[in-house]
């Protein structure tokens, strides 16, 4: 990214931020709202996304389960959000919680995905297009991440966004190197994040004052 920053800078058009940004409008935040009313009790909202495009970056569904039933248990308000793809992953969350988060997976056309992140208190999720979205529109985000792709995807400001990183290069089911290419297997390259890291994360997050920059 920042590369290709200073490419455009040198043919004339110097950003002006390093971090991408997204507008929200008035459309989104309606479109949301129908889809997710307000919270009666004012609960911070908290948004998970499971799911990546390569399954090889998806945090295991049981981890997911863990941090959305503890969140909820300090009183946070959990939806999951995904495309369609990500059903079976909402499915397998839900069935393993005892707090059975509201599921929006596939359910919600891209302004009320932008309208309903640009609400939340927190995003969690893998190293994915949702958790990038979820930055632009100005929300603070926990994310899973593969040491590869944080070089070259992670966020650069660790006050808003925090990366849980794991350094998994070989691959878990036949042990080959993943580096220089890849083996035929799809396993998790992230299952060995912990969960006390990203919920740590989460709640340090949510414990903070945004407008004041106090906790």
């Amino acid at each position: 990214m920042l590369r290709a920053l200073e490419i455009v800078g040198l043919v004339g058009a110097p950003p002006v931020s390093l971090l991408p940004t997204l507008a929200v409008t008035g459309a989104d935040r309606r479109e949301a709202a129908a889809a997710l009313p307000d919270d009666p009790g004012r609960r911070p909202l908290v948004a998970v996304h499971p799911g990546a495009g390569d399954p090889r970056r998806r945090w295991p569904a049981d981890r997911f389960a863990r941090v959305v039933d503890a969140l909820a248990g300090d009183g946070a308000r959990v939806v999951l959000v995904g495309g369609a793809a990500d059903r079976g992953l909402a499915d397998t969350i839900r069935s393993l919680t005892r707090s059975r988060p509201r599921d929006l997976t596939g359910r919600l056309r891209l302004p009320a995905l932008v309208g309903l992140l640009a609400g939340a208190a927190v995003m969690i999720g893998n190293d994915s297009g949702p958790r990038h979205l979820a930055a632009a529109v100005g929300a603070p985000t926990v994310g899973v991440f593969w040491c590869g792709n944080v070089i070259n995807a992670a966020p650069l400001d660790r006050s808003r966004h925090r990366v849980a990183t794991s350094f998994q290069t070989a691959c878990p089911d036949c042990g080959v190197g993943q580096v220089g290419g890849r083996c035929p297997h799809d396993p998790s390259f992230v299952a060995d994040v912990p969960v006390a890291e990203v919920l740590g994360e989460a709640r340090n997050l949510l414990a903070r004052d945004w407008e004041t920059g106090r906790e």
